[in-house]
């Protein structure tokens, strides 16, 4: 929705996500905070500090620096935003 590419703005991201059943990104270690919030299915959040899996109606925080990679392993993939 806000960034880059949609709307030329660097201060700020906020995007809708649509991740399939079985997708994993690669690790990465973004230079900001990211704010997830999952509006259905499951999101893993796998960090240095261990793994959380992130249900709808649930939020996680991922602080700059912090290695970081996210999957959908479950049957329905997973929807949310990513501010």
């Amino acid at each position: 929705y806000i960034g880059l590419v949609n709307s030329q703005t660097a201060q700020l991201s906020i995007a809708r996500m649509q991740s399939p059943a079985g997708w994993r990104e690669p690790g990465q270690t973004p230079e900001f905070d990211e704010y997830t919030i999952v509006l259905n299915g499951l999101l893993r959040v796998e960090t240095t500090a261990g793994i959380v899996d992130v249900h709808a109606g649930q939020a996680v925080i991922t602080r700059k620096g912090e290695w970081v990679r996210y999957s959908t392993p479950g049957p329905a993939g997973a929807e949310y935003v990513a501010v």
